[in-house]
C-alpha cells in the first residue's frame, strides 16, 4: 500500500468524521427543544427552569392528565384531527387532479393559469385576512367549520399542484399509452397509474399540509368564535394568562400536540425523503 493511497484513505476518513460530527451536532440542536419540552412537562411550575434538560428526580406524570382534562384537550384534539383529515384529503384530491391536468392536458392559457396559481404561493394566508374575512362573512360562513376549512384547502392547493405537476411531467407516456390500450379513461390513468407512482410527492404534500393545519391558530381565532369548534392550538391558551403562565402544564400540553405530527412524519419519512431527493422541488 503506497503513501498516496494511505493519504487518500485518511482524508476520506477525516471527511466522513467531520460530516457525521456536524450532522450529529445539528440533530442535537433540533432534538433538544423537544427533549426540554417533554422534561419540563414532568416538573412543577416552580422547578420548570431548574436543571434544563435534566430528568427530575420526582417526575409529575399527572401533568399530562391535568393538561388533557383542564384544557378540554379531548374536544380540541378531535377538532384538530377532523380539520386535518378533511383538509389534507381535499388538498390531495384537488391538487392531484389539477396537477395531472396541467401536466397532461392541452387547453387554452394553460401556462398562464398555472403560473398565476403558483404565484399565489407568495401571498400568505395572514396577508389576506381582511379580504378573507369579508368574503367568509358575505358567504355566511363565520363561526362555521366550513368557513375554517375552505381557506385552509385553498392555502394548500398551490404547493400541492406545483409539487405533483413536477412528478407527473416525469412520468413516461408509454405507461399512459399502455393503460389507454387496456381501456383506462383519463380518470382511470390518474387513479391507477399517476397516483401510485407519485406516492413520494403525495407524502410530502400530506406532511406539509398536516403541519400547516395542525399548527394553525390565527385563522381559527379570526373565523371561529365558538370554543367547541376551536382546534388544538387554541387549547394551549388555557394555560397562559395575561401576565403569567403555568409552564409545566403548558409544556405537557404542547408535548401532547406534538406527538401526532411526529408519528405522521415517522410513518412517511421514507416517502418524504424520496420525494425531495428525486427532484420534486425543482423549478417551474
Amino acid at each position: 500500500m503506497t503513501w498516496t493511497s494511505l493519504y487518500y484513505r485518511a482524508q476520506r476518513f477525516l471527511d466522513y468524521t467531520f460530516t457525521y460530527f456536524v450532522l450529529t451536532f445539528v440533530a442535537i440542536l433540533c432534538l433538544y427543544p423537544l427533549w426540554w419540552m417533554f422534561i419540563t412537562g414532568l416538573k412543577t411550575d416552580e422547578t420548570a427552569f431548574i436543571g434544563l434538560g435534566a430528568i427530575p428526580p420526582h417526575p409529575h406524570w399527572e401533568n399530562f392528565y391535568i393538561a388533557w382534562t383542564k384544557g378540554h384537550f379531548g374536544m380540541y384534539f378531535f377538532n384538530s384531527v377532523f380539520y386535518t383529515v378533511v383538509v389534507v384529503f381535499f388538498v390531495v384530491l384537488f391538487s392531484s387532479l389539477a396537477a395531472y391536468a396541467f401536466a397532461r392536458l392541452e387547453f387554452p392559457y394553460r401556462r398562464f393559469f398555472y403560473t398565476l396559481l403558483i404565484a399565489s404561493m407568495m401571498i400568505p394566508v395572514p396577508g389576506a385576512f381582511i379580504a378573507l374575512y369579508v368574503l367568509i362573512d358575505k358567504l355566511g360562513l363565520i363561526n362555521t367549520r366550513l368557513g375554517y376549512i375552505l381557506p385552509l384547502i385553498n392555502a394548500g392547493l398551490p404547493f400541492g399542484i406545483f409539487l405533483l405537476k413536477t412528478f407527473f411531467d416525469k412520468l413516461p407516456r408509454d405507461l399512459e399509452d399502455a393503460a389507454r390500450i387496456d381501456g383506462c379513461s383519463r380518470l382511470g390513468i390518474w387513479w391507477h397509474v399517476a397516483l401510485p407512482l407519485a406516492r413520494p410527492a403525495l407524502a410530502v404534500v400530506i406532511i406539509f399540509n398536516t403541519l400547516n393545519v395542525w399548527n394553525e391558530y390565527l385563522l381559527a381565532m379570526l373565523i371561529l368564535q365558538d370554543k367547541a369548534k376551536m382546534p388544538l392550538m387554541r387549547g394551549l391558551m388555557v394555560f397562559r394568562g395575561p401576565h403569567s403562565a403555568d409552564y409545566a402544564l403548558l409544556m405537557a400540553a404542547t408535548t401532547i400536540t406534538v406527538i401526532p405530527v411526529i408519528l405522521v412524519y415517522i410513518l412517511m419519512q421514507r416517502h418524504i425523503i424520496k420525494g425531495v431527493t428525486e427532484g420534486a422541488l425543482t423549478g417551474i
